[in-house]
């Protein structure tokens, strides 16, 4: 039975209401508005998730996030879920960010949790063609052959192909240019959808470009608000290739966010701190991949698309770069 959701009265907490064990199964209630905070009674959601609440809690209801269209023609959600240090809960944390709305898992071979990550999508009864998967070349697996055997090693741990993005994750050497003409193959072969580099600067690009038969889609640095100054040639050069930014550290490791600016903006925005600096990559046209266990902040961070910073805000927090 579908029922519409409809909006009771709002409140000023700012508590997420979400599961701490497995989902449970029961009627399905499809809210038909766009995500937003409100009260509610007990609901289940489309997933057969149970979001319990209480008088002055509010639970997220999920939302399609927006694409942004990668150079190739494959389209990358606008947010994603990092997952650096995830280890024993990646699982449970990666379930959590699907049912929250995310739709775009960023891993790498280096984290040590491809297998949870393939799990936790295989077990969301999400079509595979509904997530995006982003994995990375690690630095000792460079070389021709070497970085061949590194991708079989993914494919097979993640369980997951095609695979929608791999990274080389780091640059120097040149056997990073002979791990790109590989990648160059294994797209070419339709084994990955695209291919890309993390941790390029202007120089590094351009040293890749002079031999690269394929330019990279994406390339994944550290994006907020304080390196802003110091990526700012690096977001110019991509641009001017049509290569897309994506932002890891996005929450500076939570280490600023009662920064006064910040906290400023966010009691004014009625947000949080993080919402805040999660908006401000989006507006710069950065992909951000915020990371958390904790399956309040995993859905509180996804609820990002139905605000928008002001020109002041923006400009405010750029300063802090």
């Amino acid at each position: 039975m579908t029922q519409p959701c409809r909006p009771r009265h709002r409140v000023q907490s700012q508590v997420v209401a979400v599961p701490t064990a497995l989902p449970a199964r029961g009627p399905v209630v499809r809210c038909q508005f766009s995500a937003r905070w409100e009260s509610a009674p007990h609901r289940t959601d489309e997933s057969g998730l149970r979001l319990r609440t209480a008088p002055g809690i509010r639970y997220l209801l999920p939302m399609q996030h927006p694409t942004v269209t990668l150079r190739n023609g494959v389209a990358m959600p606008m947010l994603g879920f990092g997952t650096w240090q995830l280890r024993r809960d990646a699982e449970r944390a990666v379930s959590s960010a699907l049912v929250s709305g995310y739709r775009h898992i960023d891993t790498a071979s280096m984290y040590g949790n491809e297998a949870a990550v393939g799990r936790a999508v295989r077990a969301s009864g999400l079509a595979r063609t509904d997530v995006f998967v982003t994995t990375k070349i690690w630095n000792n697996d460079h070389g021709y052959d070497r970085s061949r055997k590194a991708l079989d090693r993914s494919r097979r741990v993640l369980s997951l192909d095609p695979i929608d993005l791999v990274l080389i994750h780091w640059p120097g050497g040149m056997d990073r240019l002979d791990t790109w003409r590989q990648l160059e193959e294994q797209l070419a072969g339709g084994i990955i959808r695209s291919i890309g580099v993390a941790n390029y600067g202007v120089a590094d690009l351009d040293r890749l470009l002079a031999v690269a038969e394929v330019v990279p889609v994406v390339n994944q640095i550290e994006f907020n608000p304080f390196v802003l100054g110091r990526q700012t040639p690096t977001l110019e050069r991509c641009a001017s290739l049509g290569i897309q930014v994506t932002g890891w550290q996005p929450l500076v490791q939570g280490r600023s966010l009662d920064h006064p600016t910040i906290a400023e903006i966010a009691a004014r925005a009625g947000r949080s701190s993080a919402q805040v600096l999660l908006r401000w990559s989006i507006q710069h046209g950065v992909v951000p991949l915020p990371k958390s266990a904790r399956l309040d902040r995993i859905a509180s961070n996804a609820a990002v698309f139905d605000f928008e910073l002001g020109a002041g805000d923006m400009a405010a927090l750029d300063a802090l770069g």
